[in-house]
């Protein structure tokens, strides 16, 4: 699975992302000058293996330059942050399904059921508002119900390979 990252400057980022993301994915950092004007429809999702786990990658992000972000969460046990150029990512809570460093790649979709079997790979889970593949190797891959309009621009997507 390959995550590509618009940024305005790809080797800030890189070095941001480099500091989280593992070897399970491959992250790319490609240049654009079109500013981050709205909440991303892909983001990842960093695993923790306890509560001090998660304060710890949390505080170590903060230190690195991300900020606490509010995207309509509530009251929720993750904790969701900015990267240094603004992209939404979470830290969640110990969740023993999730074992490497990024636990999952999250999709907004208007219908997450049938954009998780479009992947080709068989559906692991889903409920009304998510459906989850799961890739081998690598994170798995997340869609969730969203009625947001479709962005503008998608700043970070998502390329899987075909199971086939």
């Amino acid at each position: 699975m390959e995550i590509t990252f618009e940024a305005a400057d790809p080797p800030a980022l890189a070095a941001f992302w480099s500091e989280f993301a593992g070897d399970e994915i491959e992250l790319t950092f490609v240049w654009s000058d079109v500013p981050k004007i709205e909440k991303n429809r892909v983001h990842l999702d960093l695993a923790s293996s306890s509560l001090d786990h998660q304060a710890d990658i949390v505080a170590r992000a903060v230190k690195l330059g991300a900020e606490h972000a509010d995207v309509g969460q509530g009251d929720v046990p993750w904790v969701v942050l900015r990267d240094p150029q603004g992209n939404e990512f979470c830290v969640l809570e110990p969740r023993p399904e999730y074992t490497g460093a990024v636990a999952a790649v999250v999709v907004d979709s208007r219908d997450p059921l049938a954009s998780a079997r479009a992947t080709g790979h068989p559906v692991v889970r889903g409920g009304d508002v998510f459906a989850s593949v799961r890739p081998e190797p690598g994170p798995w891959l997340e869609f969730v119900l969203t009625d947001d309009p479709e962005p503008i621009t998608n700043r970070v997507r998502v390329r899987w390979a075909d199971p086939a």
